[in-house]
């Protein structure tokens, strides 16, 4: 059987790209966005749609509230992908999503770290490189070019699904409480 064909103008397909010199980024709208260590810019090129039918602190966009709403293609086709910039020393909080999340860092190096019985394990990666956390791992990563303390470093991210969740680790949201930054 052969797969459906459709037919897109030019007019439509200018709708699906998006150069990254016009995205805009953000760096709030996540429960630790303000948190000292977690502040980084969040880019949303394709999808990233709010989660659908939940609210409050809980459950959020993995790019935050911010970057959900404001996708460069804000399509709904099974995955959605987008860029984290941050300092070294800088990256979320230990969270976790309802679907796969994959990276591959663009510049600099980035440690990806997941909760194992209690502890932490990590695998460093550098550009090109990439790594991928399935649903329900609670996860985290860090850029870790601590050899450019003032540079900026980029990671791509593609996360599952049409409207992805992410919650932050128990610990995390103790973390936040104490800072005042989580009700």
């Amino acid at each position: 059987m052969a797969l459906p064909q459709i037919r897109v103008t030019r007019e439509e397909m200018r709708k699906r790209v998006a150069y990254f010199k016009d995205l805009k980024g953000f760096d709030g709208g996540l429960p630790d966005s303000q948190y000292p260590s977690a502040i980084r810019k969040l880019y949303n090129a394709v999808g990233f749609q709010p989660p659908k039918g939940k609210g409050g602190q809980e459950v959020v966009s993995p790019l935050g509230a911010e970057a959900a709403a404001n996708a460069a293609i804000p399509i709904s086709e099974g995955f959605n992908l987008g860029f984290c910039e941050a300092r070294p020393g800088h990256g979320p909080m230990m969270h976790n999503h309802d679907t796969n999340e994959t990276f591959m860092p663009l510049t600099g190096t980035w440690r990806c770290s997941w909760e194992l019985d209690g502890r932490e394990e990590y695998f460093d990666v550098g550009p090109w490189d990439v790594m991928s956390f399935p649903p329900g791992v609670n996860r985290r990563f860090e850029n870790i070019t601590h050899h450019e303390p003032e540079q900026s470093h980029f990671l791509l991210v593609v996360v599952s699904g049409d409207a992805p969740e992410a919650d932050f680790s128990e610990q995390a949201k103790s973390t936040l409480r104490e800072a005042g930054l989580y009700a």
